[in-house]
């Protein structure tokens, strides 16, 4: 494997997936380091540097061996490193279930279709908004899951806004809600989404609720 062929990488863990359509399914996550964005809750800042550089052929069998049909790759903000792109074809080649975790600001194009993309828009709250790629939505398939962080009712009436302005509904999967721990009670985002009849699905980090915030889950 030459250099070109390595991605950084902060880690590589067993877990329960705690986010997404596939909650609770046990999954492997590949956090790669780095991402150009600061968002004000950001719970993966340890992810920003450092990190190993390994070769793809070392990363896929690191994945292997864990068994597990599922795979994750996230950061930090995975597409920063341009070789996330190989990675993800890589092992959906090994037959394994894929999906990526990427913030919405760099572009997707060229992802295999045979990856779900997990496509965070950033809320006016996270102070990052104005870094989301709208490009991106037209790229996205219909097994593709658009997220929303929301921190109070400026975000979830922004949220809930450019879920019609961009006609989320008939382009992806799922629409996800989740409340910026922390800032934001479930309890309130949930009488907001059944007050308002809103067709999204409102999610809490599983792995949050039973590990906390411990590196590595």
């Amino acid at each position: 494997m030459t250099q070109s062929s390595s991605l950084r990488i902060t880690e590589i863990f067993h877990s329960l997936q705690g986010e997404s359509k596939t909650v609770g399914i046990p999954t492997v996550f590949v956090r790669l380091t780095g991402c150009p964005l600061r968002c004000q809750y950001c719970d993966t800042a340890y992810a920003f540097s450092g990190g190993e550089m390994m070769s793809l052929e070392t990363i896929c069998g690191t994945v292997a061996d864990y068994q597990c049909r599922h795979v994750t790759v996230t950061g930090g903000e995975p597409l920063a490193q341009p070789e996330c792109i190989l990675l993800l074809k890589q092992l959906c080649d090994q037959g394994l279930i894929v999906s990526i975790e990427t913030s919405g600001a760099l572009s997707i194009k060229g992802i295999d279709e045979r990856v779900s993309v997990v496509m965070d828009l950033k809320t006016p709250g996270s102070h990052e908004c104005d870094r989301n790629l709208e490009e991106n939505v037209g790229l996205l398939k219909n097994t593709d899951q658009v997220k929303f962080v929301i921190c109070d009712r400026k975000d979830y009436d922004w949220a809930k806004a450019k879920t019609m302005q961009l006609d989320l509904p008939a382009k992806v999967q799922d629409i996800l809600f989740s409340p910026s721990a922390e800032q934001l009670k479930p309890e309130q985002l949930a009488n907001w989404i059944l007050d308002d009849r809103l067709q999204v699905r409102m999610q809490l980090q599983l792995h949050k609720l039973i590990w906390g915030d411990k590196p590595g889950h």
